[in-house]
């Protein structure tokens, strides 16, 4: 019952998609640094390489550059990973795009950018590490997928981002899909619906309505780093092991002001 036991995830081995900047550095980082092998895929390899250089001086993490909204690209993934790696005890579902325009002018390619990559990629991804994630998963230690979504994805946001809370709503539910079709094969499947945080993709909303956001933040501030680390070593470690098909704000209770 030690702490030390139960929030342990050294000697694991991860795959965090988007994982060099935002959301998934943040995850990767708590990863490296509690000593799991990481794999970080991006788009651009040049941001992958040089944060997993960064991550790589303070335990082991392996850039694997790829474009997730591509099939072959997903399929190049698995199979890189799966020459190197005899199990996978940790995928996290984090890559993904955000589209703004008014509702008159939404385009299609908008649309189906966000779409594909937000959902279809994560479903494809699982799929094709299947064979990984049943090599590394145990009864009381099962493998974890975790789907990063959005608390978009549960309220009803005020920007005009129409697909995007559409496919954060659509990985909750694929969330407990999957759950309900992995976890007899002992793979637990959960997604983390992120609040208001630092990243690349909310920086833009955060410049123009950072007090709005706060005001309607109980904890009064942006979530931080280490919220996102603990939550994602909360679902990969021992004490993570017995939850399957949940959907967990990391918000500050900003969805009880919603």
């Amino acid at each position: 019952m030690k702490i030390a036991n139960l929030f342990s995830v050294d000697g694991k081995v991860a795959l965090v998609t988007g994982g060099s900047r935002g959301i998934g550095l943040m995850i990767a980082r708590g990863f490296v640094e509690n000593g799991v092998k990481t794999y970080i895929s991006s788009r651009k390899a040049d941001a992958c390489d040089a944060a997993a250089k960064e991550l790589s001086k303070v335990g082991e993490c392996i850039s694997l550059p790829a474009d997730m909204s591509s099939m072959t690209e997903i399929e190049r993934v698995a199979e890189e990973i799966s020459a190197k790696e005899e199990r996978l005890d940790i995928l996290v579902n984090n890559a993904g795009a955000n589209w703004g325009a008014p509702f008159a002018e939404f385009p299609e390619s908008g649309w189906d950018k966000v779409m594909e990559l937000n959902v279809k990629s994560p479903f494809f991804l699982t799929q094709k590490l299947l064979p990984l994630l049943k090599a590394a998963g145990r009864n009381d230690d099962p493998a974890r997928v975790i789907n990063v979504g959005s608390i978009n994805g549960i309220n009803i946001p005020r920007v005009d981002t129409f697909s995007y809370p559409a496919s954060k709503a659509a990985i909750h539910h694929l969330t407990k899909i999957l759950a309900s079709h992995l976890t007899p094969e002992n793979i637990t499947v959960n997604a983390i619906a992120p609040g208001p945080f630092e990243t690349k993709m909310m920086a833009g909303t955060l410049a123009a309505r950072r007090q709005e956001i706060l005001d309607n933040v109980p904890l009064g501030r942006i979530g931080q780093d280490e919220d996102m680390a603990g939550i994602s070593l909360y679902l990969s470690s021992r004490a993570g092991a017995y939850l399957s098909g949940a959907i967990i704000p990391v918000d500050g209770g900003s969805l009880v002001n919603s």
